[in-house]
């Protein structure tokens, strides 16, 4: 079956800037939630997850979600953070499905932000990004 808008693959590379600049934009709201507003349940989660110290930890883990969504936006390392952000989104999507009481998210969400960061790692920046195509 012929595509029905032919001409809008003429902006195939803009499908990855979006992507990457929207999970990017989540992934720095999570990190600086994790200082704030959730800073709490995360040290409860880790404390039941056994990751001692917790304060470290949790910190060591905001700070890689705030710069690898500053990554994304600028698309410096897209591929590395994305690895980054699938590694550790599986082990979330992980835990809230086998032990939903300890994250208590909807599990739709970790799906979609693991699906939108395994498609960056796949596919690559995209245009308007420092990283360059071999």
């Amino acid at each position: 079956m012929l595509n029905p808008f032919p001409e809008l693959l003429n902006y195939s590379l803009l499908a990855p800037l979006i992507l990457r600049v929207l999970v990017g934009l989540i992934f720095i709201d999570l990190g600086f939630l994790k200082f704030r507003g959730e800073k709490e349940r995360w040290l409860a989660s880790f404390e039941t997850l056994g990751l001692r110290p917790v304060d470290l930890f949790l910190s060591l883990y905001a700070m890689l979600q705030i710069v690898g969504g500053a990554l994304l936006i600028i698309g410096l390392w897209t591929q590395v953070a994305a690895l980054t952000f699938v590694i550790f989104t599986g082990i979330e999507l992980y835990i809230e499905w086998r032990a939903q009481e300890i994250l208590r998210r909807d599990m739709v969400f970790y799906l979609l932000i693991f699906t939108i960061s395994l498609s960056l790692l796949l596919t690559g920046a995209g245009a308007y990004a420092i990283d360059i195509p071999l």
